[in-house]
């Protein structure tokens, strides 16, 4: 974009003829500067602000008869650029690349193709290979966006324009947002602030000594290298906040590229020549030590079967362990695993019946190899108990009938009737007693519309007498009962 000073630093004298056109003599480093061709660089020339204890930089003015020998006290302010300079680089669109390297063994030789997005097909020279590269299985969400910011490097071989190298002086390289920069130099407090923007910023004399030259790039690496020696992520500088800082293979001269730090997962299709290729796999012997299932409550609760098996062999292989019921438990998925000699593991299934009652299951643990093949095989029993079915308190607002009306009045003679009747029946019959189990709950309705539970148990075989038990005479009272 362009080059930009690192410090820009303002200059003063003290003299008593100041002029836009005075020499160094007068003005000291603040003389107006001159280009290559023997022109005039605008807005160079010097500022000159009178003498106070108010202004831009204090000064007294002397006495009027230095005044009359000398001239007029003032000072000659100017911005100059010493030190060193950065190039300012714009930064288009990140694209992602990646080169994956695969190679074959074949009997002692060894063939090997790289892909990457830019090659995404290759064959080996002797078309014993060829890798092809389909694509991305996930998004990447770390690779930050830097179209809102520039990139400043330091400049190489001195005067304006781009380098050819940018060199690895990542310790400041920095990255700063666009809105600090002024690219055509004519506004204050931002990078690359230029000649007009310090001449032209109002009131000049009355201000702070530096103003117009805030927030400059030596601010910023300043404020990181504090960071740094604290132990803390730099906020500008990229050695530090980046991985990997321009190590892709195929970066140009210009440009910046950073490591992922994300584990990042890419399919791709390799065929080999199959003139001449055996499938080579480790099969090891292994063997089921032990099954253990608790009985569990049907239904409402979740068994567990622990089965625990052991590779009795003297490689690693992978195994594959699968439960199975002859019938009541539900389906349970195969679970495949690796196993390292001599290693023993604990696999967990989860069992789900499906009756409610208390039941007996015969089940079996089978152990395969990586050929899938059936190692061994174990056989177990397990119990159930019946579900315990808890439906909870049942107690709810007595049913309210509409006061008045014919049928209010009919419903309530009905009911009233019935209950007499049942009553009757059980006080000549004792039904209440041979019927009912040795200990039964009476509900008994009182004013407010609870219940309570009253626990009766049958009294000794030396005779029943039924006694009638009547509870409120409410409409929406439970039909009475007899005690035994």
């Amino acid at each position: 974009m362009r080059d930009v000073a690192y410090k820009p630093e303002e200059m003063f004298t003290k003299t008593h003829k100041c002029e836009s056109d005075a020499g160094a003599d007068v003005v000291g480093v603040c003389e107006r500067l001159w280009d290559q061709n023997g022109h005039v660089v605008e807005h160079t020339e010097p500022v000159c602000c009178p003498c106070g204890p108010n202004r831009r930089v204090g000064s007294s003015c002397g006495s009027i008869f230095d005044k009359m020998i000398k001239g007029k006290a003032n000072t000659a302010h100017c911005v100059r650029f010493p030190g060193d300079w950065f190039h300012v680089f714009g930064i288009k669109r990140s694209s992602l690349g990646f080169s994956i390297r695969v190679q074959v063994k074949k009997g002692s030789s060894v063939t090997e193709v790289i892909v990457s997005p830019e090659n995404s097909t290759v064959v080996s020279k002797d078309n014993f290979l060829r890798v092809n590269l389909i694509g991305d299985y996930v998004r990447y969400t770390s690779i930050p966006a830097f179209e809102d910011f520039y990139l400043v490097t330091t400049r190489k071989g001195g005067g304006d324009g781009q380098p050819q190298v940018l060199g690895d002086e990542f310790s400041r390289w920095m990255l700063l947002e666009r809105v600090r920069f002024t690219l055509d130099g004519l506004e204050c407090n931002k990078i690359g602030v230029g000649y007009e923007a310090y001449r032209n910023q109002p009131n000049l004399c009355g201000s702070p000594f530096g103003s117009c030259l805030y927030n400059q790039l030596w601010n910023f690496k300043e404020s990181d290298d504090n960071r740094i020696n604290r132990n803390q992520e730099p906020q500008y500088i990229v050695q530090g906040r980046f991985d990997r800082i321009n190590q892709h293979p195929n970066a140009g001269a210009h440009s910046f590229s950073i490591g992922i730090t994300e584990s990042l997962n890419t399919n791709l299709l390799i065929e080999l020549s199959a003139d001449d290729i055996n499938y080579i796999y480790q099969r090891s012997p292994g063997k089921i030590i032990d099954i253990n299932v608790p009985t569990f409550e049907a239904l409402s609760q979740v068994g567990t079967a622990k089965v625990t098996i052991k590779n009795i062999g003297k490689l690693e292989a992978s195994y594959s362990l699968t439960f199975v019921c002859l019938s009541g438990i539900s389906y349970v998925e195969e679970q495949f695993f690796i196993m390292k000699p001599g290693q023993v593991l604990i696999r967990l299934f989860y069992l789900r019946s499906s009756s409610d009652q208390a039941s007996k299951y015969r089940c079996s643990a089978i152990l395969k190899g990586s050929d899938f093949s059936e190692l061994d095989r174990a056989e177990c029993q397990f119990s159930t108990t019946a579900t315990v079915l808890d439906n909870g308190t049942q107690i709810g607002p007595p049913k309210q009938h509409k006061k008045g009306g014919i049928r209010g009045f009919i419903e309530a003679i009905e009911t009233l009737w019935r209950n007499t009747w049942d009553s009757v029946i059980d006080f000549f019959t004792g039904r209440s007693c041979s019927t009912k189990c040795t200990s039964f709950m009476l509900m008994v309705t009182n004013l407010t519309g609870r219940h309570t539970g009253l626990d009766f148990r049958r009294l000794p075989a030396t005779g029943v007498m039924p006694i009638p038990f009547f509870p409120s005479s409410s409409p929406s009272s439970p039909p009475p009962h007899l005690l035994p």
